[in-house]
């Protein structure tokens, strides 16, 4: 993606304060399913500081002797942040588990059983809590207003930093792995490919939104000059309700979960999205992938990678809705507490990044 970010929203730039530490960066697991309470797996309620997903499952393995692949969990948290998620492991190494899980940067919250392990995506949604330093009091006000506009008109859905390494370019190893032919060794090459896959989903999403903005910002004589659209699609794009403009033979998907359908009647289609009941989506490339259709695919094709066969293919949705979004603001210390939750496999940093209007780092 480009390095410069064409926003959504048309506030001015907010000032604040970010840095994804332990004390300032709470997330917490929202579970896909309630448990049942019994079943042949113990489901772990953790809390964890300090410490990779990875780490935890791999001191997991340690105190239990299970391999790492037979503990389950639903999605990766960072090691810089204060994280509490669920784990799986069989019932009959509960109390290994219990003798030999000595370190202080895990805490078990709750214990339970179900009938079936934990598995990646079983996860409704994560609930955030973050501190922002250095927000004055007038910023502070129109970080709320901006939050709670987002909270009823959305979001795109980027990626992360965290997605893309320490130096951002790990997507570039991505590529040079999936062109290589060879197959994936191991959890660190299916990282590198899958963060490829996420830049070109980037990529296309940040094109989307520049056609989007040229529509919206101007007339419809000059958008057709901006993008080499006849002018009957830009005054049609125009009429849709919604910001991000929907295109013909674009793969809705219905809103938080659901079917994906192409477009098929626009009229339809734009209201449903403007209410957050579906959502496009864009191409994570690799095999056993639906594509797009029609104007959909052409806008697509760009971001597309058919070499990219190492991994199976996805779909992701372009457009979110943050939820149950609040601040509270302390004028003595200048510091601003935000609250809120988005769904599986979104990113609290590009929320963040859309209010403030600037990149953060790591």
């Amino acid at each position: 993606m480009n390095q410069t970010k064409t926003y959504t929203y048309d506030h001015h730039p907010i000032y604040f304060d970010f840095q994804q530490t332990v004390e300032r960066f709470f997330v917490e697991e929202i579970p896909l399913y309630p448990l049942s309470g019994f079943g042949n797996y113990l489901i772990l309620k953790l809390k964890k500081t300090d410490m990779s997903t990875w780490k935890l499952i791999h001191v997991i393995s340690q105190a239990t002797g299970l391999t790492e692949r037979d503990i389950g969990y639903a999605g990766l948290k960072d090691k810089n942040a204060t994280a509490i998620q669920y784990i799986s492991i069989p019932k009959q190494y509960e109390a290994d588990l219990t003798t030999n899980l000595t370190t202080e940067r895990v805490e078990i919250l709750q214990k339970s059983y179900h009938k079936t392990p934990i598995k990646i995506g079983h996860l409704k949604a994560n609930r955030f809590s973050i501190v922002l330093e250095k927000v004055d009091a007038k910023d502070a006000k129109s970080f709320d207003s901006v939050a709670k506009m987002m909270e009823k008109n959305g979001i795109p859905n980027y990626f992360g930093y965290q997605r893309f390494g320490e130096d951002n370019h790990s997507y570039q190893q991505g590529k040079e792995i999936a062109h290589s032919g060879k197959k994936l060794k191991g959890a660190k090459e299916k990282l590198l490919v899958s963060a490829y896959q996420s830049h070109l989903f980037n990529s296309w999403l940040h094109s989307r939104i520049e056609i989007s903005k040229t529509i919206v910002t101007h007339s419809p004589h000059i958008a057709v000059k901006e993008l080499g659209y006849p002018l009957a699609l830009v005054k049609a794009l125009k009429e849709q309700p919604q910001f991000l403009k929907l295109f013909i033979g674009d793969l809705l998907q219905a809103y938080p979960n659901g079917k994906i359908t192409p477009l098929t009647d626009m009229q339809t289609a734009s209201l449903s999205f403007q209410e957050g009941k579906l959502s496009p989506t864009g191409l994570l490339c690799g095999a056993n992938i639906q594509r797009s259709l029609s104007d959909a695919y052409h806008l697509e094709i760009p971001f597309d990678d058919t070499e990219l066969s190492s991994l199976k293919g996805d779909r992701r949705y372009a457009w979110i809705w943050p939820q149950e979004v609040s601040t509270t603001y302390t004028s003595a210390t200048h510091k601003l507490i935000v609250n809120f939750t988005l769904p599986k496999g979104a990113y609290a940093t590009t929320f963040l990044e859309e209010i403030g209007k600037m990149t953060l780092k790591r």
